[in-house]
């Protein structure tokens, strides 16, 4: 019923869009109306019911995209349809004071580690499972960039979503049941400040920049306060079609559980899922990308490479490893991102480790093959 009610509304928007005759057309209201559709393609290498099918073929997202501007005054929101939940990725209104300063409110992305992404592909880095990618919260964001100082200052409430709800984009700290243990968490009152500096000399352009992150988690069971912290240098640099990323993080969740619970490990829910996670760990990222342009269009080539050490008293804990080799095709309104992913001891790439950085059930590198067509209009 609810793929269903998902086609039905997925119809009934592009009818408007239709009538409207609304084509990633600015109104004269300065309203700027676009967004995507896209499949995804997948097989895992590790399921004998996934490779005897030879994969699958399901629908992934319809996103919607709202931008608008009035005078110094604007907004800027996405919201995605997608099989079995529909939810808002931002969504923010915000003021110019002048052309280096921007006063962002509401669903806003999060400023920590390397501007934009930590990765190349459709499957993302490693930080973004624990929530230090792409990740967006609700609060203010103060942004300063004169071209070559980039400052982003900003405090979160709370995640978009309840912390006992999944469908948030990027993992939050989970309220709620993760593999038999009940998680009485919230994450709120969160502080960030991140600050680049960009280097450009010809054809070298480079980004480096650290990062920080402090707030508290509510547990509801003890009705105490912990608290969390997240530090990070990172580095972007291209050069004629290259493109180089290094990020070295560490990060801490330390929650007031109950008398008895493990404090090494956390649940986090978010993308649909829920899982757990080590408490206290560092990340280190390294992605490597070139990009080739064609008659058509371009393809980008990357691998990117991620590993978790986890850094808490259980010594069964293990490290997590993710990596991603593939290739993106752009052509006008088409984008296909084809990725390999081989991961060990890491969720969403493994047969037996729903979890990272947890002590290992077993089993090396397991692999599997993902594929997103998507058209932007």
């Amino acid at each position: 019923m609810s793929n269903m009610r998902l086609k039905k509304t997925a119809v009934a928007v592009s009818l408007l869009m239709a009538s409207l005759n609304i084509n990633s057309a600015v109104a004269e209201d300065g309203m700027n109306i676009g967004g995507s559709v896209r499949v995804n393609y997948g097989m895992k290498l590790y399921d004998d019911q996934s490779k005897d099918k030879g994969g699958d073929l399901n629908f992934d997202v319809l996103t919607l995209k709202f931008d608008g501007t009035h005078g110094d005054w604007g907004l800027s929101s996405e919201y995605r349809f997608a099989s079995g939940k529909n939810f808002i990725k931002w969504g923010y209104g915000y003021y110019n004071l002048d052309p280096e300063w921007q006063f962002q409110f509401g669903i806003n992305k999060v400023p920590f580690g390397n501007p934009g992404f930590i990765s190349n592909s459709w499957w993302f880095g490693l930080p973004y499972y624990l929530g230090f990618e792409d990740d967006f919260d609700v609060g203010a964001k103060a942004v300063y960039d004169n071209g070559k100082w980039h400052t982003d200052i900003a405090f979160y409430k709370n995640g978009e979503y309840n912390s006992g709800d999944t469908k948030a984009y990027a993992p939050d700290i989970f309220n709620g049941t993760v593999a038999g243990t009940e998680y009485n968490n919230q994450e709120t009152n969160q502080l960030n400040l991140r600050q680049t500096y960009t280097l450009s000399e010809g054809d070298l352009k480079m980004v480096m920049g650290g990062s920080v992150e402090y707030g508290q988690i509510y547990n509801t069971k003890t009705e105490k306060n912990g608290d969390r912290y997240a530090v990070a240098l990172h580095m972007d640099a291209g050069y004629q079609g290259w493109k180089l990323q290094l990020q070295a993080m560490q990060y801490e969740f330390d929650a007031e559980n109950p008398e008895g619970m493990d404090n090494n490990k956390i649940g986090l829910g978010g993308a649909g899922w829920q899982y757990e996670v080590a408490s206290k760990g560092q990340i280190y990222s390294v992605n490597l990308a070139k990009t080739l342009p064609t008659s058509w269009g371009s393809v980008k080539i990357y691998n990117d490479f991620g590993v978790m050490t986890p850094d808490t008293d259980d010594n069964s804990f293990d490290n997590s490893y993710q990596n991603v080799t593939g290739a993106a095709f752009s052509a006008g309104p088409i984008y296909i991102m084809a990725d390999y992913i081989m991961g060990k001891n890491m969720t969403f790439s493994t047969e037996k480790n729903d979890h990272v950085g947890l002590a290992s059930n077993g089993g090396g590198w397991d692999q599997r093959i993902n594929i997103n067509f998507g058209y932007y209009f």
